[in-house]
């Protein structure tokens, strides 16, 4: 699209006048950080600023309202299931379990299995569509372990997205298409909603209308809606469809968005339509028969997965139920059974699973050393879920023991123990259990962030309760759990590779939600269970065999206490220090030396002498990062050592969040990923890089034609290039500064600094100075970032005078390619393209969407069309960048602060060049 209301950018775009690592173009008025929204960080106007501080202020900290919010939706589904449940008994219900036909059981897990096999072709059928087709069988194994892990926990690092990233990264899909794979599946799901709610109320609005409270026609009404909704959708894939509204405002939505082709859509509304109707089928299965039919069911358990799925409590624990008992308190069914049928269906549907995805690490593991290359592939990629699955595990046998520390054991098991054991062993093992259950929970992030600390304490704690399960009362199925849960630590411990004790970790807000969800849970099992008992003081000091409210009071508080105590001391204890300014001249030397031995030539922008460092604990890897407000802003991410990477983010994630701030990774690349997911940070797209292959550089073909004519145009206008080595611009200084200050003084700017070079005499003395010349008069020049590896370099400064050609810097730049190709180099840099390449299509994420705006419609601000046709003249490589922060506000307020970081300009002295000249010389 084009901005029929400013200009339109020529078909040669003016050329850009600066470049590096952001890379700006030649206009004024431009933003200070690439990727920051024009008009980021303006203050709101009086009238706006009012209306929308309250929503401003939510939207900050949502995350820490999450928890009082979540509980309260808990703490309501709780007590509606009390009252539509008061008739029940908790040995009525384990009675109906153990009535159910095997065959019921057998049928429900098949159509389980159906689900998760439908749920698996959304991935398959999805990535098709986006262009990077996968078979069914390589796809399979993540697309199930996301699906498995998302279902039952579904935040942070154990989030269906993070997770499917793990995976397919190994097998060569990228972050942009696993964040749209996300989007289109939630859309599809959305659509198989609709398709199947609709279709089951139209013709089972007489049997469902009664359990709803309302008419027939009305509810054939709104089911014949919900289905027209879903069909015009497919009639309208692959438009542009206008869309309005305050949600769209929200969404950031302008203009029109395009949605999936009609094709994608039919296959994937099939997919939902058949994972919903498998899914319903597990819970229809189990309950009673002639309860409800099944097409009156559908719709009423489409309506309840929804409520459960919008109420942000893990796996909608509480509220599902509760609607659904709702739904069918009239159908006559007793409650017990109901509620054994609900409770068979969470084993079924949502524990089994996460125990066969675990499972499926052993073969993975098994697999490693296969003869197949594609068998070893897709092994070491489902391998590498082994933290998210060992995590999910643990927080749910941690949940398993506290609640069975709050449900009496069988008596004919107690008087056994009774007799060969004292009562004082038995007691403590039933406490114990529950408290070694809260340790598993608080254990469980640090394993999804792969920390050796957090395995050996899960490893201790899973030990230890597998022997008090059956000491507290012969509970053999949690002990087989226990066991294959020490088998899977066991096997996967080259999965924990990151030094760190548990208690080193921050526990987010979503992960004290999910441990509160738990033991308000468990409480609320415990009044179920207990119903007619009296809950006094004097009852906590009773120890007797039959006392089991005691047991299980003493029993669920030992966990709370042990879960508020870890809570209060990751919350309380000696933050990072947040004092300190950039890195002293030794700390860069030393970084400089590891920077020397790796391609990747942005490191030379550490000569700055503006960032501050942090090294691994090993001394081979560092990451260089600056500080504003609340934001830690590391640049490129970490360099040197690939090993001792992981350690690294980790550190730095956790001494930001220890010190009260927002840990970020600014400008990094698609293929490290993985690192930023694992510490549970969300990657959003910020534009691409531009990148020439000079081994593939050539004058020859019709292809190049352009090519060959920029240059013999600039050999006619007399145009020459000149590259100085280090130290050779002194000669040339005083002239270089007088065409820097010219090009800073048209731009009404000041000199750059962090991710941008800066024109300083030591700096630029330290570079390979490019010089294009026409006769003696020096026109223009470039700076270039190499490190001492020697098989890449970068553009860092580019700065002309006013009398400059139009075919110059074009000139100049073909010319440079020429000459480095001709030195063996690899790659030359051409800088980044902000906001390039981001999708306007509806299922989109909503950044990339917001992004695409602006990319079009942002002229007036910033030339972005124009930077990106310049640097596509040279043909080459795009490779995406990224922003690796958590979510919430937390990216536009990074990119604000990476903004004022840049906007500050160099802040330190520049760090001699001496440490690079170890690697391969150019001069």
């Amino acid at each position: 699209m084009q901005d029929k209301t400013g200009p339109r950018p020529s078909s040669r775009p003016a050329a850009p006048a600066t470049a590096g690592a952001g890379a700006l173009d030649d206009i004024p008025a431009a933003p200070a950080a690439p990727g920051l929204p024009p008009g980021a960080g303006a203050e709101p106007e009086p009238a706006e600023g009012a209306a929308t501080g309250l929503r401003a202020w939510i939207a900050a900290h949502r995350n820490y309202l999450l928890i009082p919010a979540i509980l309260i939706l808990l703490c309501a589904g709780g007590f509606a299931l009390r009252g539509l449940a008061a008739e029940a008994d908790y040995h009525m219900v384990v009675a109906a379990l153990l009535a159910t036909p095997g065959w019921r059981l057998g049928l429900a897990v098949g159509l389980t299995a159906l689900s998760y096999v439908a749920l698996t072709l959304y991935d398959v059928t999805a990535l098709a569509s986006l262009g990077v087709p996968r078979r069914w069988r390589d796809v399979a194994p993540g697309a199930f372990a996301a699906f498995a892990i998302a279902q039952s926990v579904g935040f942070g690092p154990l989030s269906g997205a993070a997770v499917r990233l793990r995976f397919y990264l190994p097998l060569g899909i990228g972050a942009s298409e696993v964040a749209r794979l996300v989007a289109l599946v939630t859309f599809a799901f959305g659509l198989g909603l609709l398709l199947t709610a609709g279709l089951g109320a139209v013709f089972a609005a007489s049997e469902m209308a009664p359990a709803l409270g309302i008419s027939t026609p009305l509810l054939q009404a709104v089911g014949a809606a919900a289905f027209g909704l879903a069909l015009a959708v497919l009639a309208l894939g692959g438009h542009g469809i206008e869309l309005r509204g305050g949600l769209c405002r929200r969404l950031h939505i302008a203009g029109p968005v395009r949605l999936p082709g009609r094709g994608l859509l039919a296959r994937q509304m099939l997919v939902a339509a058949a994972d919903i109707l498998a899914v319903s089928g597990v819970v229809w299965v189990l309950l009673p028969p002639g309860t409800i039919s099944y097409p009156a069911f559908v719709p009423l358990f489409a309506v309840a997965l929804t409520i459960g799925v919008t109420s942000h409590v893990p796996a909608g624990l509480g509220v599902f139920e509760a609607v659904l008992l709702a739904g069918l308190s009239s159908s006559g069914t007793p409650v017990s059974q109901l509620l054994a049928a609900l409770t068979l269906y969470r084993l079924i549907y949502y524990a089994a699973p996460i125990i066969l995805a675990c499972a499926g690490v052993v073969v993975a593991e098994a697999n490693r050393l296969s003869a197949s290359p594609a068998l070893r592939l897709a092994a070491r990629a489902f391998a590498g879920l082994a933290p998210q699955l060992l995590a999910a595990f643990s927080l749910l046998l941690g949940a398993m023991l506290v609640f069975s520390a709050v449900t009496p054991a069988r008596s004919v098991d107690l008087a056994w123990l009774a007799r060969h054991l004292p009562l004082p062993l038995l007691e403590g093992a039933h406490f114990f259990a529950s408290v070694l259950g809260a340790v598993l929970m608080l254990s469980a992030r640090g394993l999804a962030y792969r920390l050796d600390g957090a395995r050996a304490v899960a490893l201790a704690a899973a030990s230890v309760a597998l022997v008090l399960s059956v000491l507290k009362a012969f509970a053999l199925y949690e002990a087989a759990a226990l066991a294959l849960f020490i088998l899977l630590l066991l096997a996967a411990r080259r999965s924990f590779d990151r030094p760190a004790a548990i208690l080193n970790q921050t526990l987010s807000p979503r992960w004290f939600a999910a441990i509160a969800c738990v033991l308000v849970s468990a409480l609320a099992i415990l009044l179920f269970v207990h119903d007619h008992s009296e809950f006094g003081v004097e009852s906590w000091a009773r120890f007797e065999l039959s006392a089991e409210v005691p047991r299980g009071l003493r029993a669920l508080v030992g966990a709370g206490l042990v879960c508020g105590f870890a809570g209060l001391w990751m919350l309380l204890r000696p933050g990072a220090s947040a004092q300190g300014g950039p890195a002293s001249g030794a700390e860069c030397a030393r970084a400089l030396a590891i920077a020397a031995g790796q391609p990747a030539a942005e490191a030379a922008l550490l000569r700055l002498g503006d960032k501050r460092l942090m090294f691994s604990d090993d001394g081979r890897a560092f990451v260089m990062y600056g500080r504003q407000g609340r934001s830690w802003i590391a640049l490129f991410g970490p360099f040197g050592a690939g090993d001792a990477w992981p350690g690294l983010v980790w550190d730095f994630v956790e001494t930001a969040r220890r010190a009260g701030g927002r840990a970020a990774f600014y400008q990094v690349t698609g293929d490290t990923l993985a690192l930023y997911a694992d510490v549970g940070l969300a990657c959003l797209k910020i534009g691409e890089e531009a990148r020439l292959d000079l081994t593939a550089f050539t004058l020859e073909g019709p292809a190049q034609k352009d090519r060959r004519y920029a240059l013999r145009r600039g050999e006619r206008d007399g145009l020459a290039v000149e590259l100085l080595p280090r130290g050779g611009a002194g000669a040339v200084m005083a002239e270089l500064s007088e065409i820097s200050a010219a090009w800073l003084a048209t731009r009404g700017g000041a000199e750059k600094g962090f991710s941008l070079g800066a024109f300083l005499p030591g700096y630029v003395l330290g570079q390979r100075v490019a010089l294009l010349r026409r006769g003696e008069e020096i026109l223009a020049f470039v700076t270039l970032m190499e490190t001492g590896e020697g098989s890449e370099a970068a553009v860092d400064l580019m700065r002309h005078g006013g009398d400059m050609p139009a075919i110059g810097m074009e000139f100049l730049f073909l010319r440079l390619a020429q000459i480095l190709s001709g030195e063996g180099l690899h790659w030359l840099g051409l800088g980044m393209a902000p906001l390039s390449g981001m999708s306007d299509s509806v299922v989109a994420p909503t950044w990339q969407r917001l992004g695409r705006v602006i990319y079009e419609h942002g002229s007036r601000f910033y030339n972005f069309k124009g930077l990106r046709g310049f640097k596509a003249r040279f043909q080459p490589e795009w490779r995406a960048r990224y922003l690796a922060v958590s979510g919430g506000l937390d990216p536009a307020l990074v990119l604000f602060d990476a903004a004022r970081l840049i906007a500050a300009g160099p802040q330190g002295a520049v760090v001699p060049v001496h440490e690079f000249e170890e690697g391969p010389a150019h001069d």
